[in-house]
């Protein structure tokens, strides 16, 4: 089973990350969760959000606590959160930013595997707008190979109507444009 912990703000679309990404899995055939973690988040607030990926039905119901990958969609809460806390050996920090991985290393003293890439900047020129979260599923596709982007379009389509397919080219843009560190 590959866990996934989302780090997002309010209104950057992390808990669309999770659903997306968790229906692309059951396109596949798979077994998938993807859920928000509530508290009193508001629009900016720090929150967190869930995936689980299996061949097997999935019996766990709870919060994700040590995660094969971490995806970060602000770069901000880089500093202010803990992002890595729980990560597995081996597991995976993909981040919003235009940092290089190995910036990105090097500022967390982090020697796991990053992958970075500028979804802000993709998602301002694709959709107009820089919400994030179609954007780095493109990124998490590329890094964790967890499901092919066919199988994201589906979802996608039925999601975002008629803004689909701009989504969709942000995802491609975004796996396309990311850039990969392996653990040192």
């Amino acid at each position: 089973m590959i866990e996934i912990r989302w780090h997002g703000r309010g209104g950057q679309g992390a808990v669309t990350s999770v659903e997306m990404l968790a229906l692309a899995a059951i396109e596949e055939g798979k077994y998938a969760q993807g859920f928000p973690s509530f508290g009193p988040e508001r629009r900016g607030a720090p929150v967190v959000a869930f995936n689980r990926v299996d061949n097997h039905r999935i019996k766990i119901r709870s919060g994700v606590y040590e995660p094969d990958v971490v995806v970060v969609l602000d770069a901000s809460l880089v500093g202010l959160v803990n992002v890595a806390e729980g990560l597995k050996p081996g597991g995976v920090l993909i981040v919003n930013t235009s940092k290089s991985p190995e910036e990105i290393k090097k500022e967390m003293n982090f020697r796991g595997a990053v992958t970075a890439v500028d979804a802000s900047k993709i998602a301002r020129e694709e959709l107009g707008v820089p919400i994030t979260n179609t954007t780095m599923l493109g990124a998490v596709i590329r890094a964790t190979k967890l499901v092919k982007i066919e199988s994201s379009e589906g979802p996608l389509k039925e999601r975002f109507g008629r803004l689909a397919q701009r989504n969709i080219n942000a995802l491609k843009r975004a796996y396309d444009e990311s850039k990969v560190a392996k653990a040192t």
